[in-house]
């Protein structure tokens, strides 16, 4: 499907790509863009070639929030629409069960900082900053948040959201909210690459374990255990399971049939 705000493609064999396309903007998310990243989203959710989703942004910044030419003249109940509308692509990539890997680089700030948060993985250039800077203009990103502490934790979390400090890539893979950092230069490669590599598991394996864990993360600790023993059960019974064992035994790749 053609977009206006945004980019979707197939970047490699089982390897979907969007870009969110507002450079100009810095990529802040307008009410368009909301609606068409999560269209994108799961439009790719749905497409059996698709094993992994990679986001990154045009220009200069990964995403720096939300456009504020937006908030001017509405009500409360229409405020609460429109970052609904917002946070929709956050809340999605924990329902989908293709892995997102979030490519950041420049600024990734208030939404754009819950965007990296919410994203399965990240791969991050080492000149990037990221914040939940909102409140610096009288505003706060309580919605970004949200993945965001499920990152770094509650004090680390409430320190970001209150204050809006920027930190750099380094930090945040102390914090959790990244997994790797490289070079500007090396950024487009390595994380296609990354992607590349987990297209190649078994999309059984990953689509299970991926919706096992957001499934039960908020259980309690011995019904975790039961829902997640439930989910490798029914996994072992995939043939992508067997085909995955017997090529260990017979030392040869997987040839995985997606059931």
């Amino acid at each position: 499907m053609a977009y206006e705000t945004i980019i979707a493609e197939s970047l490699d064999s089982h390897v979907a790509g969007i870009t969110l396309n507002r450079a100009e903007a810095m990529n802040t998310f307008s009410s368009q863009m909301a609606e068409e990243l999560y269209d994108a989203l799961k439009s790719f959710d749905t497409d059996p070639d698709v094993r992994v989703v990679l986001i990154k942004g045009a220009g200069r910044a990964f995403c720096a929030g939300i456009d504020v030419n937006e908030l001017k003249g509405k009500t409360t109940n229409q405020y609460r629409e429109w970052i609904e509308k917002m946070e929709a692509p956050l809340v999605l990539m924990s329902k989908m069960q293709t892995p997102v890997i979030a490519q950041v680089h420049g600024a990734a700030a208030a939404n754009g900082m819950g965007l990296v948060a919410a994203s399965d993985l990240a791969i991050a250039a080492d000149n990037v900053k990221m914040g939940l800077t909102a409140i610096n203009v009288g505003l706060n990103c309580v919605g970004p948040v949200i993945p965001v502490a499920r990152c770094v934790g509650q004090k680390k979390a409430l320190e970001l959201l209150l204050y809006g400090d920027l930190i750099k890539a380094d930090q945040a893979l102390d914090l959790g909210l990244i997994n790797r950092v490289v070079s500007r230069d090396d950024l487009d490669e390595a994380a296609l690459a990354w992607a590349r590599d987990l297209a190649k598991k078994s999309p059984m394996a990953v689509k299970i374990a991926k919706s096992a864990f957001y499934a039960s993360r908020d259980m309690p600790y011995d019904a975790q255990f039961t829902y997640m023993n439930e989910a490798f059960a029914r996994l072992c019974d995939t043939c992508d399971a067997k085909e995955g064992v017997a090529a260990f035994f017979e030392k040869r790749p997987p040839v995985w049939q997606e059931k």
